[in-house]
């Protein structure tokens, strides 16, 4: 009976406490899993992303690199509690190979009962030591899973950035290219409209009635037209011939790849006019610089060499209400430009 009493006082309840390592176990368990699901949806999202997903990343690996600290703690933990479970289990066999020398000593035939619920107390330890053994592992592999994730995202991260690195130099050369094309262009095109003006310059001579105005050639309207008419006057003809000629060996000399045009603008000056065929100055100047452009191209000129604009007399030269102001304003331009 003594035996028995001391062998009651002496037993020890590990399973509550065997019960909240399983527990904690378990639960890490659940949050890294879900931890991880959650990181590859995000993972996936971000990696369709230009600009921002250079820093996502980073800050994606900085959390995983928190995370991992926390599955080594959590690691360092469950091999702690491992470790009480196996002292636990050390102890207990201890006592229950005490009790059996106990008994195999003392006069009186052991409690069967007992020797029982000892025996299943160890085999129970056993059992959660093995589960928490298999837990270690599972937590094992999810933190070389993790590494391997976070080296895969620093790999991603260095290619982003290379790439981004290797467009940001095409783009740069792409411009510096093209910059270089385009002034080799203009630098063409100076030349070739220094030519045409040149040659205009030596066909029509030293008329009064025509001048040049920065870039352009302006004719007095009443050159090739009456007052309050769009049909070219016959004096003009011989006039609208020299240009057409300077123009069609301008697209002899231009090479193909050079988009270029004569604008022929139309104005006229601010005293309004409204007749049945020009309603207003905008329709007057328009019909005046299309019949120049029709001109032109029935003496050969491409079409898509031309451009006719009116601007009516939104864009005098001269901004009085003399006469003379009033003439300088009714005028007729050409300018050699790009297309």
């Amino acid at each position: 009976m003594a035996l028995g009493r001391r062998g009651r006082e002496r037993t020890i309840d590990y399973w509550p406490g065997f019960v909240d390592a399983l527990s904690t176990l378990l639960l890490v368990f659940i949050f890294l899993l879900s931890v991880f699901m959650i990181t590859q949806f995000f993972l996936t999202q971000e990696m369709s992303g230009k600009d921002n997903v250079l820093q996502r990343l980073q800050a994606q690996i900085r959390q995983l690199t928190e995370l991992l600290s926390l599955e080594r703690a959590s690691s360092q933990t469950a091999e702690g509690e491992l470790s009480a479970l196996r002292a636990s289990l050390a102890a207990v066999e201890a006592e229950r190979d005490r009790l059996r020398g106990e008994a195999g000593t003392a006069p009186a035939a052991p409690d069967p009962a007992r020797a029982q619920a000892l025996t299943r107390e160890l085999d129970m330890q056993k059992d959660a030591a093995a589960r928490a053994i298999a837990q270690i592992e599972i937590l094992n592999q999810q933190i070389l899973a993790l590494r391997r994730q976070m080296a895969a995202l620093e790999e991603a991260l260095n290619i982003s950035e290379k790439r981004d690195q290797e467009s940001q130099a095409k783009i740069a050369d792409l411009g510096r290219r093209l910059n270089v094309a385009l002034a080799q262009r203009v630098q063409e095109l100076s030349r070739f409209r220094s030519e045409f003006f040149g040659r205009l310059r030596d066909i029509l001579g030293n008329r009064p009635d025509i001048r040049i105005v920065g870039d352009r050639f302006v004719f007095q309207s009443e050159v090739f037209f009456d007052r309050g008419s769009a049909t070219p006057r016959a004096e003009a003809l011989p006039a609208l011939d020299q240009i057409a000629s300077a123009i069609l060996e301008l697209e002899k000399q231009i090479p193909p790849d050079i988009s270029w045009a004569i604008r022929v603008d139309g104005h006229t000056d601010s005293r309004p006019i409204s007749t049945p065929q020009f309603p207003s100055n905008w329709e007057l100047s328009a019909a005046r610089a299309i019949a120049v452009v029709q001109y032109l191209i029935s003496k050969g000129v491409q079409p898509q060499h031309l451009i006719a604009a009116g601007f009516g007399e939104y864009q005098p030269l001269d901004g009085g209400t003399s006469e003379d102001a009033l003439l300088r304003n009714r005028r007729i331009e050409l300018k050699l430009t790009e297309r």
